[in-house]
């Protein structure tokens, strides 16, 4: 949590004028009693009307200005926190950005939105009741203690009897609390990840007749989390009425003694009445302080899931003399490439090794899990080899900067992902300054053309989250599209055509063929149609090369090849 406060140093100004206002307004809330206190012994006690409105009149300004102290002092504690709060949600979302697919594996995708919203919230609560609350309820307590025993110092053995009695109660209800409140936050965790689960697969529950199954899982994650929150709040709730009967008692005793001085000629009927406010503030303060403690131990959970991914160390990174431009451009080696998801587990990828060029279309093709999204995840830098050496340009990617390898490559990814807003904004994505002329011609070039002029307002249709209002062989040819417009020098395919009739496919490539013949194209299929035309065929058996060669070849010299062009084609096909 401290980690985490240092942020407020951009604040500092605003929190040294927050302190003012609370100190003023602690100052106002001690001083009324003592006007009260010499109305009553001076004005009503000596019938001295004068004196009692002249009083009553500094009651009302000091109240006033207390009021705009309080008001100040509230706006300002907002700004701060709000302000530290979305600085907070901005290093975590850049630090989330900056996450290998390793990194977002690790922590999960519902855990990383829960983090970022609630977690963050927690925090912004407890910073804004802090600086209202960390200064102002010691010192209301410090100074009503103080005005308490200039009233009377042998009555005020009484607030040295309640307050051990008050904090002792707070700290056995908070020890039982605070853990429960760290629980919740992995409840909430889980109901998120059990709603997104179900809010992204909805086609699949409804087609398997499993809605009543999630709905299941649901209710048990909600209840869960209910119960937790139940016990949390059960606990807490004991604090209040605890609390208040601890004041009451005090109050009582306070009249009781006090009533028997007055009797003694000791005190006064003023003191006694300005003690009980005195002594009300005292326990109120206390009060104020041990619901901060309460919130205190969720954000410090809360904080501590933050300092995770903060702390999380970036498996992928730029060099500090990372190049950022090549002599070359469009060329993609393999060296010997291994890799595993994770240290001493079965390597995916096994002795990888082949060169592209620009003007040559390499295709990958191999049985399902033989690992080839993972080999082009490789060329992105979406992962980094775990032995031997990816190239693009002649230089290794773990020495180029990121920014500057991936501008190089329109990567189209196996499942089509579009963001909400139109197809002119989701087509410029790669390249913010293209115009309508080549969105239009990537959208042609992409097999895309019938179907959006078709629709109601053509390249200014409205795309909806997802793409959900679009089918998934349209989705893939606007991903294509938007590859396209960036012109890039290498163009990665992850079987970004399944979803595409056999008629489409081929217009789609031949095509692309005109489009790319000064670029390296690399192509992930299931399909032998797909990639019978190009110029290496690259076949991946359990995360090893089988063969190499172009289809002609592959068909005399490797049997895994043949296997799939059998199972897809025929004799004359072949």
């Amino acid at each position: 949590m401290i980690k985490l406060l240092k942020g407020l140093k951009s604040y500092l100004g605003i929190i040294v004028v927050i302190f003012i206002l609370v100190f003023l307004q602690s100052l106002s809330d001690v001083y009324l009693p003592n006007l009260m206190s010499d109305i009553v012994d001076k004005g009503v006690v000596n019938k001295d009307t004068n004196y009692i409105i002249n009083t009553g009149f500094k009651m009302i300004l000091v109240t006033f200005l207390g009021g705009v102290v309080t008001v100040s002092a509230s706006y300002f504690s907002s700004k701060v926190a709000m302000g530290f709060g979305r600085d907070l949600r901005n290093k975590v979302f850049e630090r989330v950005e900056n996450f290998s697919l390793h990194e977002f594996n690790q922590i999960g995708t519902a855990s990383l939105i829960t983090r970022t919203t609630n977690d963050i919230t927690q925090i912004q609560q407890v910073v804004m009741i802090m600086l209202r609350m960390m200064l102002y309820a010691p010192m209301v307590a410090i100074g009503a203690t103080i005005m308490a025993v200039r009233k009377d110092a042998k009555l005020s053995l009484i607030i040295l009897v309640a307050m051990p009695i008050l904090i002792i109660s707070i700290g056995l209800i908070l020890k039982r609390a605070v853990p429960l409140f760290k629980s919740m936050q992995k409840k909430v965790d889980n109901l998120n990840r059990v709603l997104r689960e179900n809010l992204i697969g909805v086609r699949v529950i409804r087609v398997f007749n499993k809605v009543d199954l999630e709905r299941k899982r649901f209710k048990n994650a909600s209840l869960d989390l209910c119960e937790v929150a139940t016990k949390a709040n059960q606990t807490i709730t004991l604090l209040m009425p605890l609390m208040m009967l601890i004041v009451n008692i005090s109050i009582i005793s306070v009249v009781w003694f006090g009533g028997i001085r007055i009797d003694n000629g000791e005190m006064q009927v003023g003191d006694l009445m300005a003690f009980i406010q005195y002594l009300s503030q005292i326990m109120f303060a206390l009060m104020m302080l041990s619901m901060m403690f309460v919130m205190i131990p969720r954000a410090s959970a809360s904080a501590t899931r933050i300092n995770e991914i903060l702390d999380i160390e970036k498996t992928l990174s730029d060099k500090e003399n990372a190049i950022k431009d090549t002599d070359k451009k469009g060329f993609v080696e393999f060296k010997n490439v291994s890799f595993s998801y994770e240290k001493d587990t079965e390597k995916v990828l096994n002795n990888i090794s082949f060169v592209s060029k620009p003007g040559e279309v390499t295709a990958i093709i191999g049985g399902t899990g033989s690992g080839k999204s993972t080999l082009v995840k490789l060329i992105p830098r979406f992962f980094d080899a775990t032995e031997g050496e990816v190239l693009v340009d002649g230089v290794n990617v773990k020495d180029l900067e990121q920014h500057a390898l991936r501008s190089k490559i329109g990567y189209v990814p196996q499942k089509a992902i579009l963001f909400s807003g139109t197809i002119f904004e989701n087509l410029k994505y790669g390249k913010e300054n293209a115009t309508e002329e080549e969105v239009k011609k990537a959208i042609e070039i992409a097999q895309a053309k019938e179907f959006v002029d078709n629709m109601q307002d053509k390249e200014n249709s409205f795309i909806a989250q997802g793409g959900t209002n679009v089918s998934g062989g349209q989705k893939q040819r606007l991903s294509i599209a938007r590859a396209i417009v960036k012109k890039p020098e290498i163009y990665i395919f992850d079987d970004s055509f399944s979803a595409l009739d056999f008629k489409t496919d081929a217009a789609l490539r031949a095509s692309l063929l005109k489009e790319t013949k000064d670029s390296t194209v690399i192509l992930v299929a299931q399909r032998v149609s797909t990639v019978m035309d190009a110029t290496r065929i690259i076949v991946l058996d359990d995360g090893c090369v089988a063969g190499i060669g172009t289809h002609d070849e592959l068909l005399k010299t490797c049997d895994i090849y043949n296997e799939i062009v059998s199972s897809q084609l025929s004799k004359e096909e072949m």
